[in-house]
């Protein structure tokens, strides 16, 4: 069997420590939104079922990134697929594992004084850029990065502090609980998506156009798949350049589509007021136009209809 199949179907990362952390996120979260719910009457009601589906899929995100196979061939073999376990655990992760969490299970957390200014002041949206993105180029310099493929302490180290400035990077965007921890106004939002592309892009272009493989493990490891140690250093530079961006611009479109939506149902609500075809709260004016419809409920006619 060829080496490359032998590696896909045999290493899989079965570390106790990932295996018991994927667990207890998992029965954390169906025994904190559940039982412990019910006794402290944090909420009538559950997390909604998109909230479930996306904090499991959160869940898959990270047991794809750290038990499969992925694992070792980003560790040993091939720098294109830690980039994809790079990208599963900075840019997948954080937005599931934030949508799927509901607003009433973290409220309690920032409530102290000095836990709600540290917590206000790392999610600000300058700093969880800075954070993130400084941690990001840091761990990807040359002497860090090959220094965490023969340290598993440091390399477990680099993985967490991912999560926890990727979480960051996104709490302004989808931050659980908005009133304690605000999200930026949609417009800003749509600016800070944009600007969020730049370093990944940035730094994927420079992976993608070196003249010569810039990590060491990499060139002395053995070549699956019949590719060199620059073109799987291409191919990483791609995989952060353009799958990693498409997902900020992804989501930034469905920012920008849901505010012009908005933005255009308010601005014909505030039209239809100022025309009196309703009053200043949406609801038709008592004096309004109207026609029966077929069913015999009341309509407002438009003046284009008259």
């Amino acid at each position: 069997m060829p080496p490359a199949f032998t590696v896909l179907l045999t290493a899989w990362n079965l570390d106790p420590s990932i295996l018991l952390g994927l667990l207890a996120l998992g029965g954390g979260y169906v025994y904190l939104t559940g039982p412990l719910r019910e006794r402290r009457g944090w909420s009538e009601h559950g997390p909604t079922s998109r909230q479930r589906t996306l904090y499991a899929l959160a869940l898959v995100t990270l047991a794809l990134a750290l038990i499969t196979p992925l694992d070792a061939l980003g560790d040993d073999y091939l720098f294109s697929a830690h980039m994809v376990q790079h990208m599963l655990l900075t840019v997948i992760f954080p937005p599931l594992f934030l949508l799927g969490l509901p607003g009433w299970l973290i409220r309690p957390a920032p409530r102290r004084p000095w836990a709600s200014r540290v917590a206000r002041g790392l999610t600000l949206a300058p700093v969880a850029f800075a954070l993130f993105n400084a941690d990001f180029w840091l761990w990807h310099l040359p002497a860090l990065y090959d220094a965490t493929l023969s340290n598993e302490a440091l390399h477990i180290f680099e993985h967490v502090t991912f999560l926890a400035t990727g979480l960051l990077n996104w709490m302004p965007i989808f931050s659980p609980v908005p009133d304690l921890l605000p999200r930026l106004p949609r417009p800003h939002q749509i600016l800070y998506l944009f600007l969020s592309c730049q370093p990944m892009v940035a730094l994927g272009a420079l992976f993608t156009f070196a003249s010569q493989p810039l990590y060491a493990p990499y060139v002395a490891a053995p070549r699956l798949f019949g590719i060199s140690a620059l073109t799987d250093q291409q191919l990483g530079g791609l995989i952060m350049w353009i799958p990693g961006s498409l997902v900020y611009l992804g989501v930034l479109s469905v920012i920008f589509f849901v505010w012009v939506e908005r933005h255009s149902a308010e601005e014909a609500r505030r039209a239809d007021a100022l025309l009196g075809f309703t009053d200043d709260m949406g609801a038709p004016a008592p004096d309004a136009p109207a026609t029966t419809s077929a069913d015999g409920g009341a309509t407002i006619a438009s003046e284009g209809s008259r």
